[in-house]
């Protein structure tokens, strides 16, 4: 067996949770992210499982290209790979859910139905095992990569179709799916890549006609399934940091982890701005992604990532819809709040004004990165390089205030945004851990 010493970063924000992998050079190889639950430590293991899921994956991919028979095929081999593990996992959690329907439906509460709902759950959730295979096609784009948000839309549709039927009511039908979604979720399988490498594996190869091509790939995924990660060292940040279960000296601070991980996506950085769900800071770093100076807001969350998501709850939107609708925008409304707290109501006062809801968007995410330059103002203004990083900046509407504002302040400046930007303090904790050397 193989033994591979790597270092963790586990990045445990207030909405998510994110866990970044390096191997011994310093490279990342395997990113993970979960939802943030009231258990931190399920969503630390699940986002760090998530993690060397990745990982294992990208060592497939770099023993494909190395072996000759494969290397001209990998580009199409790794996705299809990828893809029929997903849907393995993705089954994985169905057949979760289904039991878990079934341990509610048969609480006191539903005794009168529960027949009845123990049917319309099986149909339901046959339905949605047999959907599942066109969700993780080639061509498919899906909205969430979190299983409560896939699992939740199909199931409420389901629901609402099989409602009144034989007495199984759609409250009934969405009662069982709230208590029994939240048991799924913390449901961390043991040996994820093991348990489900082999079925996704034999589904790729089932649809090529290749003897030697067949053996090959069976003899590297092999390979990868036995190599041995040892964790040489783990760090953890974020906002729930203080429930990590790692030793204090194993924690950094959020600042000082952003601040690291900017300056290595993009070793230019000098200026950091990180929106996330719970807070906001604003980051001045040397060129060595030292933190020279910062700013966070204050403990009120107006203005950060949790706020879209009130105003998309208000709106019954998901939060990757309201940028798209604020750039549709062609009157931005001037807002004068982005407390959490009066959001509904002002939004619903502005609505029944005759107000558009693009409009109102338009003027709601301007109103968040103006709290944001307050904070790079007091934190020492904006240099040249400039990194956005955090959840929000997946938000384009918010990335386009964001560079307007900045230019009419500061001037023409060189903005950065990764494609990976939410995983920046993870992957700042994974370089500490990878520092350090030792757990």
């Amino acid at each position: 067996m193989t033994v591979m010493d790597v270092f963790v970063g586990i990045d445990l924000g207030s909405t998510t949770t994110k866990a970044v992998v390096l191997d011994g050079k310093g490279g990342v190889i395997g990113r993970g992210i979960t939802n943030s639950r009231s258990n931190y430590d399920v969503a630390c293991g699940i986002a760090r499982q998530e993690a060397f899921v990745a990982a294992r994956f990208a060592l497939t991919q770099a023993a494909l290209a190395a072996t000759p028979s494969l290397c001209d095929r990998a580009a199409t081999l790794l996705p299809a790979l990828s893809r029929s593990f997903r849907l393995q996992q993705h089954l994985g959690q169905l057949d979760l859910l289904r039991d878990a329907l079934h341990r509610v439906a048969a609480q006191p509460r539903y005794q009168a139905s529960s027949r009845e709902l123990d049917g319309s759950v099986d149909l339901i959730v046959d339905t949605m095992r047999d959907r599942a295979p066109a969700m993780f096609g080639s061509l498919s784009v899906r909205k969430s990569d979190f299983f409560r948000d896939v699992a939740a839309a199909e199931y409420m549709q389901l629901a609402e179709e099989r409602a009144g039927r034989k007495g199984a009511t759609f409250d009934a039908l969405a009662g069982l799916f709230d208590a029994a979604i939240l048991p799924v979720e913390n449901t961390a399988a043991d040996n994820l890549f093991e348990t489900h490498i082999g079925p996704a594996l034999d589904r790729v190869l089932n649809a090529r006609d290749d003897a030697a091509m067949t053996e090959s790939m069976r003899e590297v995924v092999t390979r990868v399934r036995g190599i041995d990660f040892h964790e040489a060292s783990a760090v953890g940040t974020g906002y729930g940091r203080q429930r990590l279960p790692f030793p204090k000296e194993q924690i950094r601070s959020e600042i000082l982890c952003h601040g690291l991980g900017a300056h290595a996506m993009f070793p230019g950085t000098r200026t950091v701005l990180d929106i996330g769900g719970q807070d906001t800071k604003a980051i001045q770093v040397d060129p060595q992604g030292i933190v020279t100076s910062f700013q966070m807001n204050d403990r009120c969350a107006a203005g950060c990532g949790r706020y879209l998501g009130y105003i998309a709850d208000e709106m019954n939107l998901g939060v990757h819809e309201l940028g798209p609708l604020a750039q549709q925008s062609r009157c931005r409304v001037k807002i004068n709040s982005t407390c959490t707290v009066f959001a509904g109501a002002e939004l619903r006062e502005r609505l029944s004004l005759g107000q558009r809801r693009e409009d109102i968007l338009a003027g709601l995410h301007r109103a968040i990165v103006l709290r944001a330059m307050s904070l790079l103002a007091r934190s020492g203004g904006v240099a040249d390089e400039f990194t956005f990083t955090g959840g929000v900046a997946r938000n384009a509407a918010a990335v386009a205030a964001l560079t307007g504002l900045v230019h009419e302040n500061y001037g023409q400046r060189r903005l950065n945004i990764s494609p990976d930007s939410i995983y920046t303090g993870a992957l700042g904790a994974a370089l500490f851990a990878q520092r350090t050397g030792h757990p």
